[in-house]
């Protein structure tokens, strides 16, 4: 439990240097607002799934505001600060059951879940940085490591 824990202090993390970055950038650079949008959207279909309810009904790849994720940052890292304040070692390998946005039903363990959630946003932050250096804008540095320092 550590372990996620831990990584889930490095999403929020991660998170706020993104958007604090995306603030300071002048003007539009298109697509990393959508996949910042995406990953803070994600979080939050992901935190529905765990929590039983049904997720088909909410936006994956939306573009929000600046304004938008910040809120939704906040209130992701409240959400899985309170899920995971919640469980125990034993209850991370609980099934859960949903289904995907096109109506597929799957069945993933909670750890899984968790451990997808870290990794899918950390992904989507390289694309990010990616779009920001060839729009001439440092890239942020999201590294575990550096988070861990």
């Amino acid at each position: 439990m550590k372990t996620i824990g831990i990584m889930f202090q490095h999403l929020h993390w991660a998170n706020q240097k993104i958007l604090e970055t995306l603030k300071k950038v002048e003007g539009e650079i298109p697509l990393t607002r959508l996949l910042f949008s995406h990953i803070l959207f994600a979080e939050h279909v992901w935190f529905t799934r765990l929590k039983g309810l049904n997720s088909s009904h909410l936006p994956i790849w939306d573009d929000l505001s600046l304004e938008e994720c910040e809120k939704l940052v906040m209130q992701n890292y409240q959400d899985f600060t309170e899920f995971l304040n919640g469980i125990g070692e034993e209850e991370l390998e609980g099934i859960i059951s949903y289904k995907n946005n096109k109506g597929e039903e799957f069945q993933t363990s909670v750890r899984d879940i968790l451990t997808h959630i870290a990794l899918h946003g950390q992904y989507h932050r390289g694309q990010i940085n990616q779009r920001l250096r060839s729009d001439h804008f440092e890239p942020v540095n999201t590294d575990f490591i550096t988070f861990v320092r």
